[in-house]
């Protein structure tokens, strides 16, 4: 019998028994089909695609058009994944506005869930969304959409203030509905935290090896970032002699493993 398909339940479950969820960003239909044969369960259509495809600075100027279409690319090819989708900068700005956006992700895009940034000022919004049965993954932490008002990338919650904003704001995501967070570049041992409180799975980018699962960006990954890769990163690619689908297999043995992050790709 097939594996069946991977679906929000299936992810609870995941998290339930302590197996850890596997994830990676993907953009294509070629990249699609190589990290289904690996197994990664969540396939992440994120805006980092403005960075690493289009050679934006951020990820503010990715449209929703640009997202509509890579889902779509995405979903032509998936088999068994859940596909998340990112909502762009502003889409998601009133709950009117998240819902045109949603209904564009999944409907035309094929997408599973949309991902949204934020903590407590998107609880209406994912209430909203939750209630029209919009599958809702959050984001907290390190939000790239708030790159300028952040003043650049750097982790957060270090401080006991921006610790407990944050705990703060994923116990009231869960609440509205979210069925999945994502935690990125914070430290390990409140990402830990924050794992084991809620009942939702959580990912980590960037968070240690604490979380319910790990996701990092495909092209970090494998070492094709031209520019400096993110120090929680890891090159699966470098040293291998069975190439590509090597080193994505690689990366879901790792985290399954718990073996990835290691110390070296850990927070503080």
């Amino acid at each position: 019998m097939p594996n069946p398909r991977v679906t929000v339940s299936t992810l609870a479950a995941l998290k339930a028994r302590g197996e850890p969820i596997a994830c990676l960003t993907c953009y294509d239909a070629s990249f699609t089909l190589l990290l289904e044969r690996a197994g990664v369960e969540v396939l992440l259509v994120g805006d980092s695609l403005g960075m690493v495809l289009q050679g934006q600075e951020t990820t503010v100027p990715v449209t929703l058009d640009q997202m509509v279409y890579h889902c779509a690319c995405v979903a032509r090819r998936r088999g068994r994944a859940l596909i998340v989708g990112d909502l762009p900068f502003l889409t998601y700005a009133t709950p009117e506005r998240a819902l045109a956006a949603a209904a564009r992700l999944m409907q035309e895009g094929g997408a599973h869930m949309v991902k949204l940034e934020g903590g407590a000022a998107m609880v209406p919004t994912v209430a909203a969304l939750t209630a029209q049965a919009v599958p809702v993954c959050g984001h907290l932490g390190l939000l790239p959409q708030s790159v300028h008002k952040l003043g650049g990338y750097r982790t957060q919650g270090r401080d006991p203030a921006g610790a407990q904003a944050i705990r703060d704001d994923a116990l009231a995501l869960q609440a509205a509905g979210a069925g999945l967070l994502v935690l990125e570049c914070v430290p390990a041992a409140l990402a830990a935290e924050i794992a084991s409180s809620l009942t939702i799975p959580v990912i980590g980018i960037g968070a240690g090896s604490g979380c319910d699962g790990q996701v990092l960006v495909l092209h970090d990954m494998l070492g094709l970032n031209p520019d400096r890769p993110p120090g929680f990163s890891k090159d699966f690619l470098r040293g291998r002699d069975d190439g590509v689908p090597g080193a994505i297999a690689a990366y879901v043995q790792a985290v399954k493993a718990r073996c990835f992050p290691g110390p070296e790709q850990t927070p503080a």
